[in-house]
């Protein structure tokens, strides 16, 4: 039986939609008054049918912004979201990310409805070690501590002590490192060795990597850097810890989306750079319309992949791949590493 659409809103309700998202940030985003309308009309129904359905929606920086600023109650890095979702007593979750986004919501809520409405939507890194590489490396390293990079997927949580985010790794890694000599970080090679130079670790003898990558991260480099301090003298340049550490090491600043954005609230500098996925310099040029952000970013398929078609679709019709399912035993080992990164990063004492 076909599902029967949602009614859409009145003309006034429409105008006074695309009014909403225009001052929000999109008209200053370039969004002409056709678009405005489109994604208006779209917006209203998914936050109408959001609170029919008690549902929530999570959405992840690198989002589209007509998500980011049209329907998302969330906004934030991987940690953030983790934790906010967990809280919400929402019904539903409509993840607006990526599938192991979408997989630790449900690990932390097991109990509630979580959606994903990009149901293809991956991650580079996530699918560049398994559970059995793990295994391997646990065998090859016996006694380290494994700590893995939040863009996992459950199975390879599962097999983990520890699971982190590119906001608290550097304090969770210090902490391991305080009881044992030998570390494991997968599976973000980049990330480990700006890990490993930021603690003062050797590679290989003391942090363990392994040689994943971003497909964002993993195409910038430092002669565009220097090519761009040129261009624009003065520019603030920060980048995320996915990049190499040749980059990491010529700019202002390196962090997660989180701690970018405030390093940016922080500053009185007038112009940026913000090298990462081209979703946080549209968000940010929303919340610091004052300052300048210079175009130098890469835009991610998997984030891109959800649209506002496909989040009012799987509200109002989920379709089986859209609903994440993990298996009990999976999500109870790997719902351990994760309140271990709770903890961890939440711990008040030197690290």
């Amino acid at each position: 039986m076909p599902v029967k659409a949602t009614p859409g809103p009145a003309r006034a309700e429409l105008e006074a939609e695309a009014d909403r998202l225009a001052d929000a940030g999109l008209a200053g985003l370039g969004y002409r008054d056709a678009e405005l309308e489109r994604a208006a009309r779209l917006t209203w129904t998914i936050n109408r049918l959001k609170r029919e359905k008690r549902a929530v929606i999570p959405a992840h920086v690198y989002q589209r912004p007509e998500i980011l600023l049209g329907v998302a109650d969330f906004v934030g890095d991987s940690y953030k979201l983790a934790k906010q979702g967990a809280e919400s007593d929402a019904q539903t979750i409509v993840f607006c990310g990526v599938r192991f986004m979408a997989e630790t919501a449900k690990i932390l809520s097991p109990d509630k409805q979580v959606l994903l409405p990009a149901a293809e939507a991956g991650c580079s890194l996530s699918e560049s070690i398994t559970a059995a590489d793990v295994r391997g490396l646990k065998k090859k390293h016996p006694g380290a501590p494994v700590a893995v990079y939040i863009n996992t997927t459950a199975a390879v949580k599962a097999e983990c002590d520890v699971v982190v985010t590119s906001a608290n790794a550097p304090k969770i890694l210090r902490k391991l490192f305080a009881e044992h000599p030998k570390v494991i970080f997968a599976p973000d090679a980049m990330m480990g060795k700006n890990l490993a130079k930021d603690l003062g670790k050797a590679l290989g003898t003391e942090l363990v990597i392994w040689d994943g990558s971003c497909i964002v991260h993993d195409n910038f480099d430092s002669a565009s850097v220097d090519f761009y301090r040129k261009m624009y003298p003065g520019v603030k340049i920060l980048a995320h810890f996915e990049c190499s550490p040749g980059l990491t090491s010529v700019v202002d600043y390196i962090g997660g989306t989180g701690d970018m954005m405030k390093w940016v609230t922080d500053n009185s500098a007038s112009s940026y750079m913000l090298i990462t996925e081209c979703g946080l310099g549209d968000l940010a040029r929303t919340r610091f319309p004052e300052k300048v952000f210079v175009p130098m970013c890469r835009l991610c398929p998997h984030m891109k992949a959800t649209t506002l078609e496909r989040v009012l679709s799987a509200l109002e019709s989920p379709t089986a791949s859209q609903r994440i399912e993990i298996p009990a035993s999976v999500a109870a080992r790997a719902r351990r590493p994760i309140d271990r990164m709770f903890e961890l990063s939440e711990d008040k004492s030197s690290s």
